[in-house]
């Protein structure tokens, strides 16, 4: 993916946020589950998306597979700026948090969930997002790869969780909107290399 300036500002203080406020150290993949579900709370609460970014159908939850190939190369290079690995492994805050381009809504979503969350081990938040009507068990189920899944057969998929699923039309219409606002202005930036 290109990220203008401002989305990767965007991303890197989430998980900025994310990491100054779970009580214990925070993996890749707790932090993958965290910035999931502040994308699914933000669609559900605001019908509006939070960073704008798919997430797709994998073994253990939903994947952002552009943040998962950054977090998992140990030499971060897109947000570098903004986290690194501690010598545990556990992704530390590299600068204070800013809240510059977050709106009173997502501040309010990003606290609720690290509230709710932020205290749960990756694993409690892998089986919590795989839960038997979630949105990534309706679309594993309906692309037939849950038994993939749990015979170990497959890691990954290409389906996506469509966050729109459970919102009526005027809502899913917000939300689309919203989203091609978002995603016009982001290419406008990234061209503008703003």
């Amino acid at each position: 993916m290109n990220f203008s300036k401002s989305d990767k500002s965007k991303i890197g203080n989430a998980l900025i946020y994310a990491i100054n406020h779970c009580s214990s150290p925070i993996s890749k993949t707790k932090l993958l589950k965290l910035v999931y579900l502040m994308e699914e709370t933000m669609a559900k609460v605001y019908h509006t998306p939070f960073l704008s970014l798919p997430y797709e159908v994998w073994q253990y939850g939903a994947v952002q597979k552009d943040l998962y190939a950054e977090l998992s190369d140990g030499c971060l290079s897109i947000l570098r700026d903004y986290i690194g690995v501690g010598e545990d492994g556990n992704f530390v805050a590299k600068q204070d948090f800013d809240d510059e381009e977050f709106s009173d809504e997502e501040m309010e979503m990003m606290k609720s969930v690290l509230d709710k969350y932020g205290n749960k081990t990756a694993n409690q938040l892998v089986n919590l997002i795989h839960k038997k009507n979630s949105l990534w068990y309706r679309t594993a189920k309906r692309n037939g790869v849950l038994k993939s899944f749990k015979e170990g057969l497959a890691t990954t998929s290409p389906y996506l969780i469509d966050l729109t699923e459970d919102m009526d039309e005027c809502q899913k219409q917000d939300y689309i909107q919203c989203k091609e606002i978002r995603e016009t202005a982001s290419e406008l930036r990234s061209k503008a290399n703003v």
